[in-house]
């Protein structure tokens, strides 16, 4: 039997009167004001769940959608739903109402858990009419949560799922095209659990403020206390510092997770964080200056960890700020645009460099160190398919003889003679030219060093390579100056387009995606 749940039963036991979970009953409300459960409260929340929710439709292996806001309830159904061996699916609002509703389509859902804009948007947007039988509402309505805790009682078993069961569907960002439902096991989950303790040597007691709700849910497994932000977690860029400092200076935080962008805001509001020991940023690479920033906020002894990887398989590899402003010249590589070192794989993670193919492959062609090419990884926490998406996953996934899965990441890089990756970036972004290919994350480097410059962006129009260019605010910027720095390298030496932007359009979740696509059609309307 491996059920994630029963992590959370374990941390009942061990700590029942420990601090699980406290979040913000409004937003602007004070810290000593959250509402706060102890982990065997939590726990008994979930029994409950678990116990009641067969008498509303939902029972073993049923696929649940759950739209519900972070704080208690998100954390009590999700482990609710694994402990009855349900299958919740998780997908991120940030994506929009179209993508949605694709999302939606695809995973055939047969129950609807959700707050009552959700039912709402549901019921007018037609999501999942044709394969939803069970709805429960989180708020106000017939059939409610509340009357599901109602119906159940605590210390029921929890399901007795093995490890290769599905355990959930957790869609990605959809950052180059439309979300994919990865279908997570009871195994994987189990094996991230054990393998982000030992990474980033996580232990009972600390409190966590995980802005990103998602990552949050690690926590009670791994005896962490939960400190829900007081902030819209699809949008992190517009994050309120004076909304989520006194809390977690209040609760005593000593770890948290956020995106670069987060970074980058609460970094530029400059208070200092004392006592917060690790920040664990992903979703997208950390600019230089936003770590820099950032880690002059903590004391002495704080790192920021940058761990990589994907929906798909999560954690590959990682790296600490102090490895990146060490000794080793991480920091001037990367600004001169050799790319994002992103770490040396776990120990329990087969990493291989293989030659880059848009097409279905059946074998790893492996490049040696210091060539680029496509990232593929196998583990324990490697995800073998999408759900409804055979042809996603023929070209994602590539079995061996023995029946274990490789998962190609979509991501280029190489590895360096210490065996450390180097993140290149997306390889349905690359440009082709007649005479090179160029990859997006080196040349776009190497003007983001410049000062002017907020971030930057390699696209391809009619088979020429132009660099899109968004200034710091208020700053201005030279074109000149940014023909200088291409030609101080060899791989950008052939860049002779630049164009300003107000503005790019991003993925909103990260702030740090750039949505390539469309600023690619801009940049062609401009060069007509």
């Amino acid at each position: 039997m491996t059920n994630i749940a029963s992590a959370l039963s374990d941390m009942a036991e061990r700590q029942p009167d420990a601090l699980a979970i406290a979040a913000p009953p409004r937003s602007g409300a004070a810290p000593d004001d959250y509402v706060r459960w102890s982990y065997r409260e939590l726990n008994e929340a979930s029994d409950r769940i678990a116990r009641g929710l067969p008498k509303f439709g939902v029972e073993r292996g049923t696929r649940t959608v759950v739209m519900v806001k972070p704080g208690l309830n998100l954390f009590a159904l999700t482990f609710g739903l694994f402990k009855l061996g349900a299958v919740p699916i998780m997908i991120d609002p940030g994506i929009g109402a179209r993508n949605l509703g694709v999302c939606l389509r695809e995973s055939e859902p047969e129950a609807f858990i959700g707050i009552p804009q959700a039912q709402l948007a549901r019921k007018i947007l037609g999501w999942g009419r044709e394969t939803i039988r069970s709805v429960v509402t989180v708020g106000w309505g017939r059939r409610t949560l509340k009357k599901v805790m109602a119906a159940g009682d605590s210390g029921g078993p929890i399901a007795a799922t093995r490890a290769d069961e599905v355990a959930a569907i957790l869609f990605t960002s959809g950052s180059t095209g439309v979300p994919k439902g990865v279908v997570y096991r009871h195994g994987h989950f189990a094996a991230q659990v054990e393998a982000i303790r030992k990474l980033y040597d996580i232990r009972p007691g600390e409190v966590d403020l995980p802005t990103f709700p998602l990552f949050g849910l690690f926590d009670p497994a791994l005896g962490m206390t939960t400190i829900v932000p007081d902030m819209d977690p699809t949008r992190p860029a517009r994050v309120d510092p004076r909304r989520i400092l006194p809390a977690m200076k209040a609760f005593g935080v000593t770890n948290m997770f956020g995106s670069p962008a987060l970074l980058d805001t609460v970094g530029r509001y400059g208070e200092r964080i004392p006592g917060l020991k690790r920040v664990i940023s992903a979703g997208a690479p950390v600019p230089i200056p936003v770590m820099e920033r950032f880690l002059a906020l903590l004391d002495d002894d704080a790192r920021i960890v940058t761990p990589y990887g994907a929906t798909e398989s999560l954690p590959v590899c990682s790296i600490g700020s102090d490895e990146i402003f060490g000794n080793e010249g991480i920091q001037g590589k990367t600004l001169a645009g050799k790319g994002v070192c992103v770490g040396r794989p776990l120990p329990e993670v087969e990493l291989k460099i293989a030659a880059i193919s848009d097409e279905v492959e059946s074998e790893i062609r492996e490049l040696p160190p210091g060539e680029t090419g496509e990232v593929v990884v196998r583990s324990a926490m490697t995800t073998d398919t999408y759900f409804n998406r055979d042809r996603a996953t023929a070209l994602a996934k590539i079995p061996d003889e023995n029946g274990r899965v490789a998962h190609r990441m979509g991501d280029l890089g190489f590895l360096d003679e210490k065996g450390r990756l180097w993140f290149c970036g997306r390889k349905s972004q690359r440009v082709v030219t007649e005479s090179e290919t160029l990859y997006t994350v080196p040349c776009e480097l190497v003007f983001n060093a410049h000062p002017a410059v907020r971030r930057s962006a390699l696209v391809e129009v009619k088979g020429r390579p132009v660099i899109c260019v968004e200034t710091e605010k208020g700053a201005k910027l030279n074109l000149a100056e940014l023909r200088e720095r291409a030609l101080s390298q060899s791989h950008t030496a052939g860049i002779e387009t630049f164009l300003v932007h107000r503005g790019f359009p991003v993925d909103i979740r990260h702030n740090a995606k750039i949505r390539r696509e469309e600023l690619r059609e801009w940049a062609a309307g401009r060069l007509k």
